[in-house]
């Protein structure tokens, strides 16, 4: 009997080179996928065969057309998008695959409600949530007015992070205002392209209640915490931490994926300082500490494909994993260590606290802990490493030159 054959997208992230070891491991003939042919997810030993793609971020329909082409090519049974970037244009075009591949996602009205972090919010509210100060505006006007009642410093999300342009998937940051002069700078590019949430800072760190759910049912559960973030004031995880389940925070995360009718895998995400629990967004595709939970025995990404291809359930119980593992994303761990160091966050945000210089030299000092586990970095399967480690010295250098180099991929 053949092996099922999995075609993993955005193969340059640790989450998917997470995703390409596991199902190898477990015995699937997995394509490494990306746009990219330095990605290093396409050097992992884990992958049988390699695709590169059109970038869909400048180019849809020819990032579509090559995946429908592999599917019949290559014979691939289901595929797995990891980004949003990947998620819009095969939504958009799931006739290309219907009858022809199963497709690791939710279905659109899911889709869709979780990605509108406004929708996010006003559900969340409904079911007794905790949220930051928030409104919805749509010109620089509003959004000034808003903001006196929010008070500053204020959080500019565009209500949706990436849309479907022409041709291509446009992204949008969310980023921070503590002036009128830059709430006006921020806010003006956006007006008239898209609607923004607007909320009130709030302390504290990122933490993830992560799902995979089936009919609105939880199958899989998951907690963590992000220790250190990049950019410094909330972002992507740098280093972060196993924590155990909050009977809350679960049940409320449960109920918002619940209300959507999802079926799939999906990270909540809250904004904690102490016992006070901010919901943020929801992340309604694989998210960034994927190896984290897959080094605790939780893999979500395999047992999402082994349910949809066999309508196997995860034989494990829901919250049984082992408490402060801790997993590290090596480039993103540098660039939080090397940003505070030089202040930078400071500059940029004057308003925000900021770690201290000595918790960035004890970060640096940590890069040697054994206990820590690497994204990507595997003695095992060293390529993806060292093309990681490769790619983070040009991210330096372009640092140490003054070049941007806060935002994750």
């Amino acid at each position: 009997m053949s092996r099922a054959t999995v075609l993993v997208t955005d193969a340059g992230l640790g989450s998917a080179v997470a995703v390409i070891r596991s199902l190898d491991r477990a015995g699937y003939r997995v394509i490494a996928a990306d746009d990219h042919r330095r990605s290093a997810g396409l050097w992992s030993r884990h992958a049988a065969e390699r695709l590169v793609y059109p970038s869909p971020r400048r180019d849809v329909a020819g990032f579509v057309a090559c995946l429908a082409d592999a599917v019949e090519r290559e014979g691939v049974d289901i595929i797995v998008p990891v980004t949003d970037a990947a998620i819009l244009p095969i939504d958009h075009h799931r006739h290309r695959f219907d009858g022809r591949c199963v497709l690791a996602m939710a279905d659109r009205e899911a889709l869709t409600a979780a990605a509108d972090k406004y929708r996010t919010a006003v559900d969340g509210e409904a079911l007794g949530l905790t949220l930051p100060p928030t409104q919805l505006v749509r010109t620089v006007d509003e959004a000034v007015s808003a903001a006196a009642d929010l008070g500053w410093p204020v959080v500019v999300k565009p209500r949706f992070s990436a849309m479907l342009g022409d041709n291509r998937v446009e992204r949008r940051s969310v980023t921070y205002a503590d002036s009128e002069a830059e709430l006006r700078h921020v806010m003006q590019p956006l007006e008239g392209r898209c609607e923004v949430v607007l909320q009130g800072w709030c302390p504290g760190h990122g933490a993830g209640v992560d799902l995979l759910m089936w009919e609105g049912e939880p199958l899989l559960a998951f907690q963590h915490e992000r220790l250190r973030e990049l950019p410094v004031h909330g972002g992507p995880g740098a280093l972060r931490r196993s924590v155990p389940l909050d009977p809350e925070l679960y049940r409320s995360s449960v109920a918002l994926l619940a209300g959507w009718g999802w079926s799939g895998i999906a990270m909540v995400e809250f904004r904690s300082s102490g016992s006070n629990h901010r919901l943020m967004e929801v992340n309604g595709r694989l998210w960034g500490s994927i190896p984290l939970s897959t080094g605790c025995g939780v893999d979500f990404p395999l047992s999402h494909v082994r349910l949809l291809l066999d309508g196997t359930p995860p034989d494990g119980r829901v919250g049984d994993y082992p408490n402060g593992f801790r997993a590290r994303h090596l480039t993103n761990d540098v660039m939080w260590i090397m940003s505070v160091l030089s202040g930078r966050p400071q500059r940029r945000h004057p308003t925000l606290p900021r770690p201290r210089r000595r918790d960035a030299a004890l970060a640096a000092l940590e890069l040697l802990d054994p206990r820590i586990t690497y994204d990507v970095q595997s003695w095992r399967d060293p390529l993806p490493g060292a093309i990681e480690v490769a790619q983070m010295g040009r991210r330096v250098g372009l640092k140490l030159i003054g070049g941007r180099t806060d935002n994750e991929r």
